[in-house]
Protein backbone atom coordinates (compact mmCIF):
# COMPACT_ATOMS: atom_id res chain seq x y z
CA UNK A 1 0.00 0.00 0.00
CA UNK A 2 1.60 3.57 -0.81
CA UNK A 3 -0.85 5.77 0.05
CA UNK A 4 0.39 7.00 3.61
CA UNK A 5 -1.55 5.93 6.61
CA UNK A 6 -2.83 9.42 8.64
CA UNK A 7 -3.33 7.18 11.93
CA UNK A 8 0.51 5.47 11.22
CA UNK A 9 1.93 8.61 10.95
CA UNK A 10 0.42 10.26 13.79
CA UNK A 11 1.66 7.21 15.66
CA UNK A 12 4.79 7.86 14.97
CA UNK A 13 4.03 11.47 15.50
CA UNK A 14 3.00 10.82 19.17
CA UNK A 15 5.97 8.16 19.44
CA UNK A 16 8.96 11.29 18.42
CA UNK A 17 7.02 13.75 20.88
CA UNK A 18 7.37 10.86 23.98
CA UNK A 19 11.30 11.19 22.71
CA UNK A 20 11.60 14.77 23.33
CA UNK A 21 9.27 15.03 26.30
CA UNK A 22 11.01 11.94 28.24
CA UNK A 23 14.21 13.33 27.35
CA UNK A 24 13.12 16.03 29.71
CA UNK A 25 13.06 14.09 32.43
CA UNK A 26 9.21 14.07 33.61
CA UNK A 27 8.13 12.21 36.03
CA UNK A 28 6.48 8.95 33.63
CA UNK A 29 9.76 9.13 32.27
CA UNK A 30 10.17 5.45 33.19
CA UNK A 31 6.50 4.52 31.82
CA UNK A 32 7.00 6.03 28.73
CA UNK A 33 10.05 4.02 28.54
CA UNK A 34 8.77 0.95 28.61
CA UNK A 35 6.93 1.66 24.80
CA UNK A 36 7.62 4.57 23.17
CA UNK A 37 11.07 3.34 21.41
CA UNK A 38 9.48 -0.27 20.51
CA UNK A 39 6.66 1.83 18.69
CA UNK A 40 9.36 3.39 16.14
CA UNK A 41 10.16 -0.67 15.77
CA UNK A 42 6.86 -1.84 15.43
CA UNK A 43 5.78 0.72 12.75
CA UNK A 44 9.13 0.56 10.83
CA UNK A 45 8.41 -3.48 10.53
CA UNK A 46 4.63 -2.47 8.83
CA UNK A 47 6.50 -0.89 6.43
CA UNK A 48 8.87 -3.13 5.63
CA UNK A 49 9.67 -3.69 1.49
CA UNK A 50 7.84 -7.03 0.27
CA UNK A 51 11.20 -7.50 -1.85
CA UNK A 52 14.59 -6.26 -0.77
CA UNK A 53 16.85 -6.05 -3.93
CA UNK A 54 20.53 -4.48 -3.74
CA UNK A 55 18.57 -0.98 -4.82
CA UNK A 56 16.30 -1.44 -1.72
CA UNK A 57 19.20 -1.62 0.39
CA UNK A 58 21.21 1.46 -1.20
CA UNK A 59 17.95 3.90 -0.88
CA UNK A 60 17.14 2.84 2.69
CA UNK A 61 21.06 3.49 3.64
CA UNK A 62 20.57 7.01 1.69
CA UNK A 63 17.56 7.28 4.08
CA UNK A 64 19.03 6.21 7.63
CA UNK A 65 22.29 6.14 7.47
CA UNK A 66 23.51 9.17 4.71
CA UNK A 67 21.18 11.69 7.56
CA UNK A 68 22.96 9.67 10.35
CA UNK A 69 26.43 10.38 9.36
CA UNK A 70 25.25 13.96 8.57
CA UNK A 71 23.91 14.79 11.80
CA UNK A 72 26.35 13.04 13.76
CA UNK A 73 29.31 15.10 12.58
CA UNK A 74 27.47 18.65 12.59
CA UNK A 75 26.36 17.50 15.99
CA UNK A 76 30.09 16.54 17.02
CA UNK A 77 31.44 19.76 15.87
CA UNK A 78 28.56 21.75 17.73
CA UNK A 79 29.22 19.58 20.95
CA UNK A 80 33.10 20.17 20.03
CA UNK A 81 33.72 23.98 20.03
CA UNK A 82 30.41 24.86 22.45
CA UNK A 83 28.55 22.08 23.56
CA UNK A 84 31.52 20.47 26.05
CA UNK A 85 32.37 23.52 27.46
CA UNK A 86 28.59 24.45 28.53
CA UNK A 87 25.85 23.11 30.90
CA UNK A 88 26.29 19.28 32.05
CA UNK A 89 28.72 18.52 29.89
CA UNK A 90 30.98 20.86 30.94
CA UNK A 91 31.28 19.09 34.40
CA UNK A 92 31.99 15.69 32.55
CA UNK A 93 35.95 15.39 31.57
CA UNK A 94 34.95 13.50 28.02
CA UNK A 95 37.62 12.99 25.07
CA UNK A 96 36.88 14.59 21.92
CA UNK A 97 38.83 11.53 20.61
CA UNK A 98 36.35 8.80 21.84
CA UNK A 99 33.62 10.96 21.07
CA UNK A 100 34.50 11.08 17.37
CA UNK A 101 35.05 7.59 17.39
CA UNK A 102 31.86 7.56 18.89
CA UNK A 103 29.85 8.88 15.54
CA UNK A 104 30.82 5.18 13.63
CA UNK A 105 30.20 3.37 16.92
CA UNK A 106 27.12 4.90 17.68
CA UNK A 107 26.89 3.62 20.62
CA UNK A 108 28.84 4.03 24.30
CA UNK A 109 26.68 6.54 25.90
CA UNK A 110 28.36 9.91 27.14
CA UNK A 111 31.27 8.47 26.76
CA UNK A 112 31.05 7.87 23.24
CA UNK A 113 27.81 9.95 21.93
CA UNK A 114 28.17 13.23 24.09
CA UNK A 115 27.20 14.79 21.13
CA UNK A 116 24.05 13.49 20.50
CA UNK A 117 22.78 9.92 22.14
CA UNK A 118 19.33 10.05 21.00
CA UNK A 119 19.91 9.47 16.81
CA UNK A 120 21.82 5.56 17.95
CA UNK A 121 18.16 4.77 16.73
CA UNK A 122 19.37 5.73 13.04
CA UNK A 123 21.53 3.22 12.25
CA UNK A 124 19.84 0.24 14.73
CA UNK A 125 16.96 0.51 12.94
CA UNK A 126 19.28 0.05 9.32
CA UNK A 127 19.99 -2.89 10.92
CA UNK A 128 16.83 -4.28 11.60
CA UNK A 129 15.76 -3.61 8.41
CA UNK A 130 19.12 -6.10 7.27
CA UNK A 131 18.50 -8.73 9.75
CA UNK A 132 14.57 -9.26 8.95
CA UNK A 133 14.97 -9.06 5.34
CA UNK A 134 17.75 -11.32 5.65
CA UNK A 135 15.71 -13.79 7.49
CA UNK A 136 12.58 -13.17 4.99
CA UNK A 137 15.06 -14.95 2.36
CA UNK A 138 14.45 -18.22 4.21
CA UNK A 139 12.31 -19.78 2.18
CA UNK A 140 11.07 -22.29 4.76
CA UNK A 141 8.63 -20.62 6.79
CA UNK A 142 9.51 -22.65 10.11
CA UNK A 143 13.24 -22.13 10.01
CA UNK A 144 12.79 -18.62 9.43
CA UNK A 145 10.49 -18.27 12.11
CA UNK A 146 12.63 -20.40 13.79
CA UNK A 147 15.72 -17.80 13.24
CA UNK A 148 13.79 -14.47 14.18
CA UNK A 149 12.54 -16.22 17.14
CA UNK A 150 16.32 -17.37 18.10
CA UNK A 151 18.10 -13.82 16.89
CA UNK A 152 15.54 -12.18 19.69
CA UNK A 153 16.63 -14.68 22.57
CA UNK A 154 20.42 -14.45 21.36
CA UNK A 155 19.85 -10.10 22.08
CA UNK A 156 18.38 -10.67 25.59
CA UNK A 157 21.48 -13.02 26.15
CA UNK A 158 23.86 -10.87 25.31
CA UNK A 159 22.11 -8.09 27.59
CA UNK A 160 21.91 -10.30 30.32
CA UNK A 161 25.08 -12.36 30.79
CA UNK A 162 27.31 -10.36 28.23
CA UNK A 163 26.54 -7.00 28.62
CA UNK A 164 29.23 -5.23 25.57
CA UNK A 165 27.83 -2.56 24.02
CA UNK A 166 28.14 -3.51 19.95
CA UNK A 167 28.50 -1.11 17.83
CA UNK A 168 25.25 0.50 15.49
CA UNK A 169 23.38 -1.44 18.68
CA UNK A 170 24.03 -4.95 16.53
CA UNK A 171 22.47 -6.76 20.41
CA UNK A 172 19.65 -4.13 20.61
CA UNK A 173 18.70 -4.83 17.03
CA UNK A 174 18.07 -8.24 17.13
CA UNK A 175 15.74 -7.45 20.14
CA UNK A 176 13.89 -4.84 17.77
CA UNK A 177 13.76 -7.14 15.54
CA UNK A 178 10.71 -8.98 17.43
CA UNK A 179 8.95 -5.53 17.12
CA UNK A 180 9.50 -4.97 13.96
CA UNK A 181 8.35 -8.29 12.65
CA UNK A 182 5.39 -8.03 14.21
CA UNK A 183 4.55 -5.19 12.99
CA UNK A 184 5.22 -6.31 9.47
CA UNK A 185 2.45 -9.92 10.37
CA UNK A 186 -0.01 -7.80 11.73
CA UNK A 187 -0.06 -4.62 9.31
CA UNK A 188 -2.81 -5.66 7.17
CA UNK A 189 -5.21 -6.79 9.99
CA UNK A 190 -4.62 -3.50 11.43
CA UNK A 191 -5.74 -1.91 8.56
CA UNK A 192 -8.85 -3.74 8.02
CA UNK A 193 -9.98 -3.50 11.80
CA UNK A 194 -13.02 -1.10 12.07
CA UNK A 195 -12.81 1.69 14.62
CA UNK A 196 -14.77 0.44 16.83
CA UNK A 197 -13.27 -2.56 17.19
CA UNK A 198 -9.91 -0.93 17.53
CA UNK A 199 -11.04 1.03 20.17
CA UNK A 200 -11.99 -1.79 21.99
CA UNK A 201 -8.71 -3.74 21.66
CA UNK A 202 -6.44 -0.97 21.89
CA UNK A 203 -8.03 -0.31 25.53
CA UNK A 204 -7.09 -4.25 26.58
CA UNK A 205 -3.76 -3.54 25.14
CA UNK A 206 -3.27 -0.55 27.13
CA UNK A 207 -4.36 -2.21 30.41
CA UNK A 208 -1.60 -4.99 29.72
CA UNK A 209 0.86 -2.72 28.84
CA UNK A 210 0.34 -0.96 32.44
CA UNK A 211 -0.14 -4.21 34.38
CA UNK A 212 2.92 -5.07 32.68
CA UNK A 213 4.86 -1.80 33.23
CA UNK A 214 4.09 -2.07 36.89
CA UNK A 215 5.53 -5.82 37.37
CA UNK A 216 8.66 -5.05 35.60
CA UNK A 217 10.18 -2.86 38.18
CA UNK A 218 14.06 -2.05 36.16
CA UNK A 219 13.71 1.41 33.90
CA UNK A 220 13.86 0.52 30.20
CA UNK A 221 16.88 1.75 27.95
CA UNK A 222 16.96 -0.15 24.66
CA UNK A 223 19.78 2.05 24.25
CA UNK A 224 21.56 0.61 27.41
CA UNK A 225 20.31 -3.02 26.33
CA UNK A 226 18.06 -2.29 29.91
CA UNK A 227 15.11 -4.73 29.76
CA UNK A 228 14.72 -5.51 33.22
CA UNK A 229 12.73 -8.99 33.68
CA UNK A 230 12.66 -9.78 29.35
CA UNK A 231 9.38 -11.05 28.77
CA UNK A 232 7.81 -8.53 30.68
CA UNK A 233 9.15 -5.96 28.91
CA UNK A 234 8.49 -7.18 25.47
CA UNK A 235 4.41 -7.78 26.12
CA UNK A 236 4.61 -4.47 27.47
CA UNK A 237 6.72 -2.58 24.65
CA UNK A 238 4.28 -4.79 22.72
CA UNK A 239 0.70 -4.01 24.02
CA UNK A 240 1.86 -0.23 24.52
CA UNK A 241 2.66 -0.24 21.10
CA UNK A 242 -0.80 -1.37 19.93
CA UNK A 243 -2.74 0.36 22.23
CA UNK A 244 -1.02 3.60 20.49
CA UNK A 245 -1.70 2.47 17.30
CA UNK A 246 -5.53 1.47 17.75
CA UNK A 247 -6.66 4.08 19.46
CA UNK A 248 -5.21 6.63 17.06
CA UNK A 249 -7.01 4.79 14.85
CA UNK A 250 -9.89 5.01 16.62
CA UNK A 251 -9.58 8.40 16.92
CA UNK A 252 -7.51 10.12 14.04
CA UNK A 253 -7.90 13.41 14.72
CA UNK A 254 -4.42 15.12 15.67
CA UNK A 255 -3.23 16.02 12.09
CA UNK A 256 -0.16 17.63 14.20
CA UNK A 257 1.09 14.71 15.30
CA UNK A 258 0.98 13.15 11.36
CA UNK A 259 3.21 15.92 10.90
CA UNK A 260 5.54 15.45 13.31
CA UNK A 261 5.23 11.61 12.35
CA UNK A 262 7.02 12.73 8.51
CA UNK A 263 9.93 14.35 10.06
CA UNK A 264 10.88 12.14 12.79
CA UNK A 265 15.04 12.28 11.65
CA UNK A 266 15.21 16.59 12.03
CA UNK A 267 13.10 16.05 15.53
CA UNK A 268 15.34 13.32 16.89
CA UNK A 269 18.67 14.96 16.15
CA UNK A 270 17.68 18.68 16.95
CA UNK A 271 15.58 18.23 19.75
CA UNK A 272 18.36 18.44 22.50
CA UNK A 273 19.54 21.71 21.11
CA UNK A 274 16.19 23.09 21.52
CA UNK A 275 16.01 22.39 24.52
CA UNK A 276 19.45 24.24 25.15
CA UNK A 277 18.44 26.87 23.07
CA UNK A 278 14.98 27.39 25.36
CA UNK A 279 17.53 27.11 28.60
CA UNK A 280 19.76 30.17 27.56
CA UNK A 281 17.00 32.17 26.72
CA UNK A 282 15.62 31.97 30.77
CA UNK A 283 19.67 32.30 31.04
CA UNK A 284 19.44 35.05 29.60
CA UNK A 285 16.39 36.67 31.40
CA UNK A 286 16.76 35.03 34.59
CA UNK A 287 20.33 34.39 35.17
CA UNK A 288 19.40 31.09 36.66
CA UNK A 289 21.94 28.70 35.59
CA UNK A 290 20.90 25.38 37.69
CA UNK A 291 17.25 24.66 36.49
CA UNK A 292 14.71 22.92 38.45
CA UNK A 293 11.61 22.68 35.93
CA UNK A 294 8.28 21.67 37.34
CA UNK A 295 5.96 18.69 35.87
CA UNK A 296 4.36 21.34 34.03
CA UNK A 297 7.01 22.75 32.66
CA UNK A 298 8.82 19.93 31.09
CA UNK A 299 5.46 19.17 29.10
CA UNK A 300 5.09 22.88 28.23
CA UNK A 301 9.35 22.81 26.72
CA UNK A 302 8.43 19.41 24.83
CA UNK A 303 5.45 21.16 22.62
CA UNK A 304 7.86 24.33 22.61
CA UNK A 305 10.24 22.82 21.86
CA UNK A 306 8.45 20.82 18.73
CA UNK A 307 7.20 24.42 18.02
CA UNK A 308 10.61 26.09 17.33
CA UNK A 309 11.90 23.22 15.33
CA UNK A 310 8.80 23.65 12.73
CA UNK A 311 11.39 26.35 11.10
CA UNK A 312 14.00 23.93 10.91
CA UNK A 313 11.87 21.04 9.26
CA UNK A 314 10.84 23.46 6.72
CA UNK A 315 14.26 24.93 5.90
CA UNK A 316 15.60 21.12 5.75
CA UNK A 317 12.74 19.68 3.45
CA UNK A 318 13.10 22.50 1.08
CA UNK A 319 16.93 23.41 0.60
CA UNK A 320 18.23 19.45 2.27
CA UNK A 321 16.40 16.96 2.37
CA UNK A 322 18.30 14.32 2.79
CA UNK A 323 18.92 15.47 6.45
CA UNK A 324 15.19 14.37 6.92
CA UNK A 325 15.84 10.73 5.01
CA UNK A 326 14.30 12.34 2.01
CA UNK A 327 15.64 10.76 -1.31
CA UNK A 328 14.91 11.21 -4.75
CA UNK A 329 12.75 7.94 -6.42
CA UNK A 330 14.86 5.96 -8.59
Amino acid sequence: MSKRLDWIDQARGFSIFLVIYAHNFPLYEAYIYSFHVPLFFFISGMFHPKKVTTSVIKRRAKMILVPYFIWAFLLYFFWFFIGRKYGVSSGYDLSPLNNFIGIFFAQGGKVFMDWGIPIWFLPCIFMVFIYFSAIRKIKNKTISNSALIIGVLIGFFWSRFVGIHLPWSLDVALVAMGFYAIGNALKEGLINLSKKKALIIGVLFLSINILMFHFNTAKIDMYRSIYGEEILFFISGLSGSLAVILLLKSFPVFKFLAYLGKHTIVLLATHLRAFTVIKLVIFLITGVTVFNFSEIEKLLFAILQVLLLIPVIWFINKYIPVLDGKVKKS
